[in-house]
């Protein structure tokens, strides 16, 4: 334990710890999403592949939709920007100017994502978080009023574009018919089964869509969350909590009720494929990411469910390495350079694949964490941000 590490109060100790534990679990539920999409070239397509269309296939894709897509994105999203503080207040203690040494932050998170982008995924968030990163900086000024109502403004946005999309331009007026969706997923998918060129092709084939997502969609969005976070820091929101505070129990009452039918109505609807669903996922995708967020506040605070806590937090401490390791995972199962299971997976299989993965990254994150301070990733993002090699000793 270092000198720092301490002297921190115990309230401090233990905001830090449900932070990491709120970026593991949101870890988990991004995964859980991804894998399908590293598995097969037919979800990118918005289509589902024909091969696997029996009961427990479509029930496990609509669980999927509901309780995990475009929620978990926006509980991480929502951590970065109240991690953005932390990094402020580090800067301070260190006694360095806080934007430039964020500024190197953002470009190497930039630089890792593309790589990313090209090598492993391509439906990468880090470059889409580096750029509009950018825009958080040049607000880190801000009061709280300010941020607050500036995020309330982007969410209003885009949820305006959205309806007006579905109300004059149709819900599917830029989408191929699913006759040629599905003849490109095939084609896709078979990409992903050849040779190391073919799989960067196939990663770069999706560049277009998604730059468009992260423009019109997925940029706002997560800047609006990182605002919110940004304000939430500020005002400690994590600091002392015992999981007992009255606020939690609200915001489950409200969060799940209206999340979880937004949740079922975006899956029912069509879910990405459709702009109405994508529209009420928008609206009420918060309410559950809060809802899931105060649960496990909660459950990290009890008697006997502390253990959640202690799981979790090791894995959101190393977040930028067990996201890129997840993505590896995907490009050893799925691709033609590992196994080739691309298109072989069923979903019920694909969701068991991914809860047994984030089970051995939870036992080795805290193994890693007994012997290093940072994650192999993180060490490199440190080393470029501080401009100094950082001790990788515990």
């Amino acid at each position: 334990m270092t000198s720092q590490t301490g002297i921190r109060s115990v309230a401090e100790r233990g905001r830090v710890h449900d932070v990491d534990a709120l970026r593991g679990f949101a870890l988990l539920g991004i995964f859980v999403v991804n894998i399908t999409f590293m598995a097969s070239a037919y979800p990118g397509n918005l289509v589902a592949d024909p091969s696997f269309a029996s009961p427990l296939d479509d029930a496990v894709r609509l669980m999927v939709s509901a309780l995990f897509s475009m929620k978990f994105y926006l509980l991480f999203s929502f951590l970065f920007g109240y991690s953005f503080v932390l990094q402020m207040d580090a800067a301070q203690r260190a006694g360095r100017a806080f934007a430039p040494r964020m500024l190197r932050r953002i470009v190497g998170l930039f630089v890792i994502g593309a790589a990313h982008i090209v090598l492993l995924y391509g439906g990468d968030v880090l470059t889409t978080y580096a750029a509009v990163g950018l825009v958080l900086l040049a607000m880190h000024r801000v009061g709280d009023t300010t941020a607050l109502r500036t995020a309330g403004v982007i969410y209003a946005v885009v949820l305006v574009s959205l309806v007006g999309s579905t109300l004059f331009l149709g819900g599917s007026a830029f989408m191929p018919g699913e006759e040629e969706a599905l003849a490109n997923a095939a084609a896709q998918t078979q990409a992903m089964l050849g040779t190391p060129a073919d799989i960067v092709g196939h990663h770069l084939g999706g560049l277009g869509l998604l730059v468009l997502q992260a423009v019109s969609l997925q940029g706002p969005t997560a800047l609006a969350m990182f605002l919110l976070g940004m304000v939430a820091a500020r005002r400690r929101v994590f600091s002392g909590l015992d999981g007992g505070e009255p606020i939690l129990s609200r915001i489950q009452l409200v969060g799940f009720p209206v999340g979880l039918a937004g949740g079922a109505a975006y899956a029912f609807l069509g879910g990405a494929g459709s702009t109405l669903a994508t529209t009420v996922s928008v609206a009420t995708a918060p309410f559950l990411a809060a809802a899931y967020a105060a649960t496990l506040v909660r459950v990290v605070h009890g008697r006997r469910t502390a253990w959640v806590g202690g799981a979790l937090a090791p894995v959101g401490r190393l977040a930028l390495t067990n996201y890129l390791a997840q993505s590896v995972v995907g490009v050893v199962l799925f691709t033609g350079v590992g196994f080739g299971l691309a298109g072989r997976v069923s979903p019920p299989l694909l969701l068991l694949t991914a809860f047994g993965v984030f089970a051995v990254q939870v036992a080795l994150s805290a193994w890693w964490l007994r012997g290093h301070r940072y994650g192999p990733a993180e060490y490199l993002l440190r080393w470029f941000t501080n401009g100094d090699r950082p001790s990788s000793r515990a």
